[in-house]
């Protein structure tokens, strides 16, 4: 009898604890849904995701709005969101598995990588780093001047024509200086290429989406071209927000062209997040990529919050018609992602208003 009871007396507070925590993740995930409904209507963005997650995943979650303008279908949270420049920390922790194997070093010099184009490229360019290039500080332009050119050639090879014709000539720019870099991050993601034989989209998906469980992450606009299977982007060129189904120009890849689901988004960010999968990675690479030249670090800007208990991560990304931005907090394993398919001079006040309510809404009982 009293075995039986223990037994009950078990499943009992199992099933019970089990229902707080359905119910607790319900209610925060209800809050963030009344806020994201109420921006869509107050701002008439198109729709938002937004999502609280820990080194386990996601732990709330809401989304409203619409998936393109003049469409019926609705904004989920199982929807692909595009990452923009949120791109930048997933390359930094792909060359950091390079680093980790002994391929590269973060002192790696861009003509040690790349040997063949010591003729061809301004000798200022000859000593940069790999670590300068991940954290802006190598010279180099922000862009390349043409993104577009050399389209008939195959990927690896037009990223490698685009690398040397822009930098045949000195930028200006001084190098060790701060100079955010779409640029650099090509550069960098070309010693990778080179170093492995392989394009950067298939050492992504190798070594950072499929460890991770990442089976919606991709490349350029979410879903089928010219159907609204996932949501579209949206500028404003004039009063009225426009849909389009457009990206960067893929040799800009390594810089912000990946999409995928919140809830994958917040796999590789539970990488920074004290329990999260580590993919192989040993404290000392994951520390590296953390650790700040300045600001900015392997793909993330490093500062302080008194929320966040200390150091915290964050970044934004757009490519111009989406906007995302992720905060992480390791110390109190948290993260705060948002995303809307829509990009205007609105859009970063906006999502850091959500933010902020994500924040709130985490410390609540």
């Amino acid at each position: 009898m009293t075995r039986n009871l223990i037994i009950f007396l078990s499943l009992f507070l199992l099933l019970q604890s089990a229902f707080c925590k359905t119910t607790e993740e319900e209610i925060k995930s209800g809050k963030i849904k009344e806020k994201l409904s109420e921006l869509v209507i107050q701002t008439k963005v198109p729709g938002m995701i937004a999502a609280i997650s820990s080194s386990k995943g996601v732990l709330a979650i809401g989304s409203s709005g619409i998936r393109k303008v003049g469409n019926k279908e609705k904004l989920t949270q199982h929807d692909l969101i595009h990452l923009g420049s949120c791109t930048k920390p997933m390359t930094a922790l792909l060359l950091g598995t390079l680093v980790h194997e002994g391929k590269l070093s973060w002192k790696t010099r861009l003509i040690e990588a790349l040997p063949e184009i010591k003729t061809s490229i301004h000798r200022r360019y000859h000593n940069v780093t790999l670590w300068e290039l991940l954290t802006h500080r190598a010279g180099i332009a922000a862009n390349a001047e043409n993104w577009w050119k050399h389209g008939e050639v195959k990927l690896k090879k037009r990223r490698m024509l685009i690398l040397q014709e822009n930098l045949e000539k000195s930028s200006g720019i001084k190098h060790g200086s701060y100079h955010y870099s779409n640029m650099g991050y090509l550069i960098a993601s070309c010693m990778a290429e080179n170093i492995t034989g392989t394009s950067w989209e298939s050492l992504m998906k190798k070594r950072i989406f499929q460890p991770l469980g990442m089976s919606s992450a991709g490349f350029g606009p979410p879903g089928t071209t010219g159907k609204t299977d996932q949501p579209w982007g949206h500028s404003k060129p004039k009063k009225k927000w426009q849909p389009r189904q457009f990206d960067n120009a893929e040799a800009l890849g390594p810089a912000g062209r990946v999409h995928c689901t919140i809830a994958d988004w917040a796999k590789f960010i539970a990488i920074h997040l004290p329990s999260g999968k580590k993919i192989g990675l040993d404290r000392k690479t994951l520390d590296k990529l953390i650790t700040p030249n300045g600001t900015y670090a392997g793909g993330w800007i490093v500062t302080k919050r008194p929320w966040g208990e200390g150091i915290v991560l964050t970044h934004t990304g757009s490519n111009t018609m989406w906007y995302a931005v992720v905060w992480i907090a390791p110390n109190v394993d948290r993260a705060f992602l948002v995303a809307t398919n829509s990009r205007d001079k609105n859009s970063p006040q906006i999502c850091d208003q959500v933010v902020g309510k994500l924040i709130e809404i985490n410390q609540s009982n």
